[in-house]
């Protein structure tokens, strides 16, 4: 039986490693850890307690205030920590966050493969986003094993210099969470407060777009006051500046509801329900194609183009008038709309973690 560690933080890496957590732990010739680090300590531990998924390590790093050298440091020395109190054969990690990065370097140092689940993505620009550009660029060089969820990812690690025998497209384990998620006997108060008009969620907080997020909302502010039959809803990030900026903008209005953030089960089920999303996430880009919803990304660059040219999201930018326009493009032209819902998810079928586990039990029998 062969060890194998996995690593995961914060609440996005949660939802789409815990599904393959689940699959692992079906096959008998795995013996699967866990281990969360807490990059992400509320919201992380929300996730896990829906999955069914208990934590054998937990790091329990976050702490107010700190600074990226911290994290970094307290996720490093942690991990060490755990690897030294047992052997493994392959830590997977996933994505571009920090403790992605740093649970890397770990098991690099320690002489232990490392798996890149998510690998590949791209924007070609070290400083956006930050630093999760350089995160995953680095964790795909620390990584022996990489799992691409596109065949365009595929291409980039392999235009790096990635031996083609280690690079596995896979499809993106997020849709396989779908099948924990999603049901159809959902209630939840943005229902409520939507009933009537077609809803559209937002969901905004990365960190460089702090310094423009006034203007954002100012953009998303006066494209909803053209179309009063459209509403938002805000799962507001617990970052304080997120938190300030939101309700500057948006406490009182009768178009844009702000809430406290979502676990996994209500974020899934009222994305199914929505109309549009606004965001600045990633993950979002991947999740809301499943479900036929559009998608308009308020960032300058993507990494994950594959939807921009599958026609299921749309780049508009960070400033007010970009935004603004780049939300009325799509609501007043009902063919646009359409077109954008009809596209095909780029991003898989269902069946990541299936193929994950079995490149790792093909992996593994070879060592």
């Amino acid at each position: 039986m062969k060890n194998i560690l996995l690593v995961f933080g914060t609440r996005p890496e949660a939802v789409k490693m815990c599904p393959l957590a689940l699959e692992l732990k079906k096959r008998p010739s795995f013996c699967v850890r866990v281990l969360a680090t807490g990059q992400h300590r509320e919201m992380l531990s929300s996730v896990t307690e829906f999955f069914g998924v208990v934590p054998d390590y937990n790091l329990g790093v976050m702490a107010q205030g700190q600074t990226l050298y911290d994290i970094t440091e307290k996720i490093l020395r942690g991990t060490r920590e755990v690897l030294e109190k047992e052997r493994f054969d392959l830590v997977l990690v996933h994505g571009d966050t920090t403790t992605a990065f740093a649970a890397a370097l770990a098991a690099f140092y320690a002489r232990i493969p490392v798996g890149h689940v998510e690998a590949g993505l791209r924007t070609y620009d070290i400083n956006a986003p930050y630093p999760e550009e350089f995160n995953r660029v680095a964790v795909d060089a620390l990584s022996a094993f990489c799992f691409a969820p596109t065949e365009r990812a595929a291409r980039a690690l392999l235009a790096e210099g990635k031996v083609a025998g280690r690079v596995f497209v896979t499809g993106n384990t997020v849709i396989d969470a779908f099948r924990y998620t999603v049901r159809e006997d959902f209630s939840h108060e943005a229902l409520a407060f939507a009933a009537g008009r077609k809803l559209i969620l937002i969901t905004a907080h990365r960190r460089e777009n702090l310094a423009v997020m006034k203007d954002i909302f100012r953009g998303v502010s006066r494209a909803l006051a053209k179309f009063p039959d459209f509403c938002a809803v805000y799962p507001v990030h617990p970052n304080p500046a997120v938190q300030s900026a939101a309700r500057t903008a948006f406490e009182g209005s009768g178009q844009v509801k702000l809430i406290a953030p979502l676990d996994v089960f209500e974020f899934h089920n009222l994305l199914a329900r929505s109309h549009m999303v606004l965001t600045d996430s990633g993950g979002v880009q991947e999740e809301a194609p499943h479900f036929g919803v559009p998608v308009l990304v308020m960032r300058n660059t993507t990494e994950r183009r594959e939807g921009v040219d599958a026609g299921t999201s749309r780049l508009i930018g960070t400033s007010e008038e970009s935004v603004y326009e780049g939300i009325c493009a799509v609501l007043g032209d009902g063919e646009v709309y359409a077109q954008m819902a009809r596209a095909v998810n780029p991003y898989g079928d269902g069946h990541a973690c299936e193929r994950i586990a079995d490149a790792v039990e093909k992996i593994i029998d070879k060592r």
